[in-house]
């Protein structure tokens, strides 16, 4: 990343009549605009005139969605902006290569699109034989070891233990809340009150009992990635006695009956 922003920087410097915009570096690998902030930035940047070229060493790093790609190249055009690609020796303003920019930004599209499914065959396989990495996602209760297994964090366990007591004798969600701020315990994100949605989500978790349920979202879409309640559209996988328990499954069945 470094020798490519040093690369750019000597160009745009030893070109006559260039004068360096800006570096727009993106840190992350968002596949959607609105998820590269530095690609919207630049973009901010060509619609107020402050550029007139932008350089990119590829079309696969300039985007990997194609219909968003596109919607931007319409968008820098209309701004009298030009784009050009290094590695594939594309201008932009080249009608000629229009039809050929459209092919690459596909090619890049089904690229991406064919490592997420593997990155999902991946994640798939290690829900099926219980050596997934998310089996030690700690929650309010839990910590992890020096190994990496889940153990008891008493101090919070203690209150998980009381929520559940509570529930069981039949107090309701804000009463539990309001016993939690009567005692003076922040919520796990630290706020004075427990909310309603917390405290089910805690009487809802099944890690509870020692159990670990998998695939409880998925992402339908890699380009959207937006994440989704799985109720019946991919396998759950259940690992039981997977980790200590902190309530037993009785009271665990009781309060979510």
């Amino acid at each position: 990343m470094t020798a490519q922003i040093s690369y750019y920087s000597q160009k745009i410097a030893s070109t006559p009549g260039w004068v360096n915009a800006g570096i727009f570096v993106e840190r992350g690998s968002g596949l959607n605009l609105w998820q590269r902030a530095e690609f919207m930035r630049m973009m901010e940047f060509a619609r107020n005139g402050e550029i007139d070229l932008i350089l990119t060493k590829s079309i696969s790093r300039f985007g990997r969605n194609t219909v968003d790609m596109l919607q931007a190249s319409l968008g820098l055009c209309g701004y009298g902006v030009d784009v050009f690609f290094e590695k594939e020796n594309i201008w932009l303003h080249d009608r000629q290569m229009q039809i050929l920019l459209t092919a690459y930004m596909s090619y890049a599209q089904a690229e991406s699109e064919s490592m997420s499914q593997n990155i999902k065959w991946g994640i798939s396989k290690g829900f099926q034989n219980g050596k997934s990495g998310y089996t030690k996602i700690t929650c309010f209760g839990y910590k992890r070891n020096s190994d990496g297994h889940l153990e008891i964090n008493e101090p919070e366990a203690d209150i998980v233990r009381k929520v559940f007591e509570l529930r069981v004798s039949g107090r309701s969600l804000n009463e539990i809340s309001q016993w939690l701020f009567d005692e003076r315990i922040p919520s796990p994100t630290g706020k004075e009150r427990w909310g309603r949605e917390m405290i089910s989500k805690i009487l809802k978790n099944e890690k509870y009992t020692g159990d670990v349920m998998l695939q409880k979202t998925y992402v339908g879409d890699v380009f959207s990635g937006k994440q989704s309640r799985n109720i019946g559209q991919m396998n759950r996988y259940m690992i039981h006695e997977h980790h200590p328990a902190i309530v037993n499954r009785e009271v665990f069945e009781v309060v979510n009956k």
